[in-house]
């Protein structure tokens, strides 16, 4: 299938899913939960275009989510702060924050990969852990985005597309989706992919061989940093209070790794797989823990490593691993019959 074709059909399936949900659910609290599982889809994609298909492991998820979420805080009170030099502006729109968040989290994803061009393996993986504890430093002493205090965040009275607010950012997590998993295809299925996978097979041999290690590291870091920061910036319009330790809340970087791992880090499709799956699990746990079920709030943690330890232990492939070698072994039985039928 052509790029532009799988384009034009991911574009109509996200389409067709924001209008029937929107027809069909009347339950606000399903659009909380779509949201976060969207949102779920939307970094594992972006960490596996790093972590998958070059090899580079991050953990510093939270870094660049936190990068897009305030950069929309930013710009939320830019008009009031304009305003008091008489310079009158109005209100920006959401996309353009998101847009904003994933240009401002893909510089700062340049730069980490220009400084850590040296490191690899586990000293990347340090580097990029070390990143998220610098902004996080950085954020808790930023007074004008709230600082370690927080910051309220007022949503428009109103929805550009009708309806709720919640149904909107739904709408744009989706688009988001669409975006996201694109571009993720277009990599597996272009030079730039194998570049990746040549990188991440034996970066020396690829190097050697005249692979540009270099520049392809660098659209690495970028693309998986600017996606991450998307994915982070509407976050203030959806919990309208956000501070320090719950926008680098631990879960992010945990899933946004765990997901593509059990879903599967070879194909643009395990990601989503591993994503619907835990993210679905994780609500649901949630909202065991809002009935008063005795569930305690760490439960989604511990949901992740368990199914972790579970598909690094059975299926260390993951879910697209384990169909793939079946697919191999069917039709190595079938060439097997055929030959011994020729032969016969």
């Amino acid at each position: 299938m052509k790029i532009g074709v799988f384009w034009l059909i991911a574009a109509a399936v996200g389409l067709a899913l924001v209008v029937l949900t929107r027809l069909y659910f009347t339950n606000e609290y399903f659009f909380f939960a779509a949201y976060v599982v969207l949102q779920y889809v939307v970094l594992s994609t972006a960490w596996n275009i790093l972590g998958g298909y070059t090899g580079y492991i991050n953990f510093g998820t939270g870094a660049f989510f936190a990068i897009g979420a305030y950069s929309s805080v930013v710009l939320h009170k830019l008009p009031a702060l304009l305003k008091i030099f008489d310079m009158v502006i109005p209100a920006i729109p959401l996309p353009v924050m998101i847009l904003v968040g994933g240009i401002v989290s893909g510089m700062v994803g340049l730069g980490t990969g220009y400084l850590t061009l040296r490191l690899r393996g586990v000293f990347f993986a340090i580097a990029t852990l070390a990143l998220a504890v610098v902004v996080q430093t950085l954020i808790v002493n930023w007074d004008y985005v709230g600082g370690s205090r927080g910051i309220y965040m007022i949503r428009p009275p109103k929805a550009p597309l009708g309806g709720s607010y919640i149904q909107y950012l739904y709408a744009l997590m989706m688009a988001l989706c669409v975006i996201s998993v694109g571009i993720a295809r277009w990599i597996e299925r272009s030079r730039l992919g194998l570049g990746f996978a040549a990188i991440r097979d034996d970066e020396l041999a690829a190097e050697a061989g005249g692979v540009p290690t270099l520049r392809l590291k660098l659209i690495a870091t970028t693309l998986s940093g600017a996606l991450m920061g998307m994915a982070g910036a509407p976050l203030p319009y959806y919990v309208t209070y956000l501070e320090p330790a719950s926008t680098f809340n631990l879960a992010y970087a945990v899933n946004s790794v765990a997901m593509p791992v059990i879903g599967g880090m070879t194909s643009w499709v395990g990601p989503i797989l591993g994503a619907i799956l835990l993210g679905t699990i994780q609500q649901l746990g949630s909202v065991g823990f809002f009935l008063d079920l005795n569930i305690p709030p760490t439960f989604n943690l511990l949901i992740v490593g368990v199914l972790l330890i579970l598909f690094v232990i059975i299926m260390p492939n993951g879910i697209m691993g384990l169909i793939s070698a079946r697919q191999r072994r069917r039709a190595t039985i079938i060439e097997t019959a055929l030959q011994q039928q020729r032969a016969a």
